[in-house]
């Protein structure tokens, strides 16, 4: 063989090593989120994009779910690394309640993000205007995989319905929600998310159709009074959404940025780390990262203990949790 192919065969078999090297160093994440007509998606998507570019040897992908409970099954099964959960869900996982009667789940907090809006959602055309004229309607509860459907079957109890007599229900994601209402197959849905929803904005920018979000703040007390105090009133701001003409006072929960117990500290400390100093490539993805702030890292907010990689962040910034 001669001398410049042996060369070329030298360079091409360390090219090759350094290749494989390379791939084996990369880290792999995957960030469970929830439907694509929500506000998990974009976020869990910004969120990908920057810690790929801003941690050496990380590459994160934004998975859709069925939302919170799917989410927290997937990272308690180490299916996922990362996931965005509503406060309410993630309590029943560490209980093994509700959806999780089949066993607890070892999942800490690593950020408390922004208040989730529990959105009633109709249009005036229904004739629809409180929480008890949904009774007899067709209406969706949120997908099988969301803390939606966990929320919606607790607001439906507090203002005295039941979920299973009192209305004909379809089980929706939002996007599909949005659809079925236009194609006259459901009366009004329940999503919670953050603002402003695609699907919710894409509803109200419908030709000849006038949106109409009902209030329920009246019963945040009847919900906390019997799952703690993990809902507050909130408002949904006038012009929100094409067509809304008022505020809309309704039901609050906390978003949270989950992992596994068994992560180790330094990836949950740079997971922590880029979220907050990466926030504006985040919000220039969905205005919603605007409410991730230091500010909101109280246990009181987080029904769940927090990871110490990410405690290991916070006390770096002088962030004392739980104080």
């Amino acid at each position: 063989m001669k001398n410049w192919q042996t060369g070329a065969l030298a360079l091409a078999l360390v090219a090759g090593v350094s290749a494989a090297a390379s791939a084996q160093s990369t880290r792999q994440l995957s960030i469970a989120t929830g439907g694509t007509g929500g506000v998990y998606y974009p976020l869990g998507g910004g969120l990908a994009n920057v810690l790929t570019k801003h941690v050496p040897g990380w590459q994160a992908t934004a998975e859709v779910t069925g939302g919170s409970v799917d989410n927290l099954k997937l990272v308690g099964a180490e299916k996922a690394e990362i996931a965005f959960t509503m406060a309410d869900a993630a309590l029943d996982a560490v209980r093994g309640e509700d959806k999780f009667k089949s066993g607890k789940l070892n999942v800490m907090a690593l950020a408390v993000l922004y208040p989730n809006r529990m959105h009633v959602v109709t249009v005036e055309s229904s004739g629809i205007k409180s929480m008890k004229d949904l009774k007899g309607r067709r209406v969706s509860t949120g997908s099988p995989g969301s803390a939606t459907e966990v929320m919606a079957f607790r607001l439906i109890e507090a203002v005295g319905l039941d979920k299973d007599k009192d209305m004909r229900r379809e089980r929706l994601g939002v996007a599909e929600s949005t659809n079925a209402v236009k194609d006259n197959k459901i009366e009004a849905y329940f999503w919670v998310g953050g603002l402003p929803t695609s699907a919710v904005t894409d509803l109200g920018a419908t030709p000849g159709v006038k949106l109409k979000l009902i209030d329920h703040d009246d019963a945040v007390e009847a919900m906390n009074k019997k799952y703690g105090p993990l809902y507050s009133k909130g408002v949904i701001p006038a012009k929100t959404y094409p067509g809304q003409d008022g505020d809309n006072r309704q039901a609050n929960v906390w978003n949270i940025l989950v992992g596994n117990q068994k992560m180790a500290d330094d990836v949950a400390y740079q997971v922590t780390k880029v979220l907050f100093e990466q926030k504006a490539e985040i919000v220039a993805v969905h205005k919603e990262a605007e409410s991730f702030n230091l500010a909101n890292q109280l246990q009181a907010n987080s029904p769940v203990p927090f990871h110490p990689g990410a405690l290991k962040y916070y006390a770096e910034k002088g962030i004392k949790v739980g104080g």
